[in-house]
């Protein structure tokens, strides 16, 4: 641990030895899906990562590899030939597996900006049927392989329950995605399958870098939350260890925010007006192009 208490490095240990898991949507160290399967990774599991096309594939082959994985396998969330194949893949490899995580979503960067009320039908129906649907599609062909019982999870942001700036279309299908959550986790608990997600505050990913004056929403965040900081990969991965173990074995159904804190509060810090206003002032210069 930092003087300040944020973890540096995954904690080594047992709590995930002898289970194996399926990590979809991994892009690059900075991802926080490679942060969940690092911690997972680091307490014993056995990690299989999927991949999206050629591109995704050379990022995600040597990020496996640190985690001892060799089963690197394409599925294309729209495709649900390709999504049936990534699990009878999967089944002919290990059999069964223990958990889920999925961490795909997709919109127009485009429609980011702007008004919601501009949003495209077609870029509507992708970004809710990569962002949410594909959960509900995983999930179906993943308990099959969970006879025993298991955990899937799946990650949010607080864009889904309150109006974020440069979210638009997004929020909508992140609302649906946490609502997607409550009725798998009804589906799946009579199988001891247990569904929940994380919603994460900001972190500067390669999905985030889609979002327009997201330097701007960071800054917010720490001078707002109440830890006064933001949150790394490496908390978000402690965080779905807790969710994906045995050591939440009663949770289903659940929306854990990992942000410091920061959907708590009800209005700006009163202690940091002059950094506020300050922030204002480039976030108005910004719009404004000046």
């Amino acid at each position: 641990m930092t003087e300040n208490q944020v973890p540096v490095a995954p904690i080594q240990g047992q709590l995930m030895a002898g289970k194996r898991g399926l990590v979809m949507g991994v892009a690059n160290e900075r991802s926080l899906a490679w942060g969940i399967a690092n911690v997972c990774a680091a307490q014993g599991a056995e990690i299989a990562f999927t991949y999206q096309g050629e591109a995704l594939q050379k990022r995600v082959t040597p990020l496996a590899a640190l985690v001892g994985s060799k089963l690197v396998l394409p599925c294309d969330v729209t495709d649900e030939a390709s999504v049936e194949a990534l699990f009878k893949n999967i089944h002919k490899e290990w059999g069964n597996i223990d958990f889920l995580v999925h961490a795909i979503a997709y919109s127009d960067k485009a429609q980011l900006d702007g008004l919601y009320v501009n949003t495209t039908r077609d870029n509507f129906l992708r970004t809710m049927d990569v962002s949410c649907f594909s959960f509900t599609s995983v999930a179906r062909h993943a308990m099959p392989l969970m006879p025993n019982g298991g955990s899937m999870l799946t990650l949010s942001y607080l864009g889904a329950e309150r109006v974020m700036p440069h979210y638009n279309v997004m929020g909508v299908a992140k609302a649906a995605l946490e609502a997607s959550v409550r009725y798998l986790a009804v589906d799946l608990g009579s199988k001891n399958i247990r569904v929940n997600a994380i919603s994460a505050g900001p972190i500067k990913t390669l999905a985030a870098s889609g979002i327009g004056d997201f330097r701007h929403i960071l800054k917010w965040n720490e001078i707002n939350a109440p830890l006064k900081r933001n949150v790394s990969i490496l908390e978000v991965g402690n965080s779905a260890l807790y969710l994906l173990s045995d050591l939440g074995t009663g949770i289903t159904g659940e929306l854990l925010h990992v942000d410091a804190g920061y959907h708590s509060i009800g209005m700006i810090a009163v202690d940091e007006t002059e950094r506020l206003v300050e922030l204002v002032g480039a976030m108005n210069a910004s719009v404004n192009g000046t």
